[in-house]
């Protein structure tokens, strides 16, 4: 059976003025699809096979295509937004016709010229669609290990678990909410680090480097602040874990270690009500 949406190996079984005409090798007698002659390889015979992938044209009408397209059934990819319309976006693909994105598959706010990441399904009505909804087409067979580092698309957020990230666009990573410590906007891409591999192969990740990396960055950021805010910040070891996070972004521990490091180079002092840049530095 001749599938849209994807990848067929299939035979030519008429040519005409305007192309040839394919067919499932061994079923001469069922449906044909066209492959327009601009598209046809030179020297193409009656009986040759041809790899096509193979859609609907702007006529509702099953075609194919040699071309290489990015996205297939089941898979993901990220794509520009063309256009918005009143029923959804138009996104390019490398076809003649643009991919709708109907607006029920979206997830969150698109505009022109945004990318963002989707999969392919056939509709009730037999089109070829995207959707947002990528969750259970993504990947869980990376050969990435703990700690090394990736970069992925971050393409939903439920509070209850954290930020939903897709490594290379197809491996499925989640940021879980203990490490989000910065605002992370739906659509951007992001550098993250592998902290853990489940045994389902899913990937958590961490925008932080390992601690005794990070501490340095940490203790700079830190003195930085002290600088600007004349030396003093009412924060310490038994301050409160979210006005920490909210104050310098990264977490209680990650603050401990840090103002830490400072006390032990001789950089600040510890006190009752925060701390305090030393005076001599």
């Amino acid at each position: 059976m001749i599938e849209l949406g994807k990848y067929q190996i299939l035979k030519v079984c008429k040519k005409t003025d305007f192309g040839v005409y394919l067919c499932e090798p061994g079923t001469e007698n069922s449906n044909k699809i066209l492959l327009p002659l601009k598209e046809v390889p030179k020297d193409t015979k009656i009986n040759d096979t041809l790899n096509v992938f193979v859609y609907k044209d702007s006529e509702d009408r099953e075609i194919a295509t040699t071309s290489t397209v990015p996205l297939t059934i089941g898979t993901t990819a990220l794509l520009r937004v063309k256009e918005i319309t009143k029923i959804g976006a138009f996104l390019e693909w490398g076809l003649l016709k643009d991919l709708l994105l109907p607006f029920k598959e979206q997830t969150y706010k698109i505009k022109e010229g945004d990318n963002v990441l989707v999969s392919l399904y056939v509709d009730k009505s037999n089109r070829l669609c995207a959707t947002m909804k990528v969750y259970d087409y993504l990947l869980s067979d990376s050969n990435y290990q703990k700690d090394d580092m990736v970069s992925g698309f971050v393409y939903d957020k439920i509070d209850a678990f954290g930020i939903f990230v897709a490594v290379d666009n197809i491996y499925s990573a989640l940021i879980p909410n203990h490490e989000i410590f910065c605002p992370i906007r739906l659509g951007e891409t992001i550098q993250a680090r592998v902290t853990n591999i489940r045994p389902d192969g899913k990937l958590t990740l961490s925008l932080r480097d390992k601690s005794y990396v990070q501490i340095d960055s940490d203790s700079e950021m830190i003195l930085k602040l002290l600088e600007e805010e004349g030396g003093f910040l009412p924060y310490h070891d038994k301050s409160d874990s979210d006005a920490i996070k909210n104050k310098f972004r990264i977490s209680k521990n990650a603050f401990k270690r840090a103002i830490g490091k400072l006390y032990k180079n001789g950089t600040i002092t510890i006190e009752n009500d925060g701390i305090r840049l030393k005076k001599n530095i």
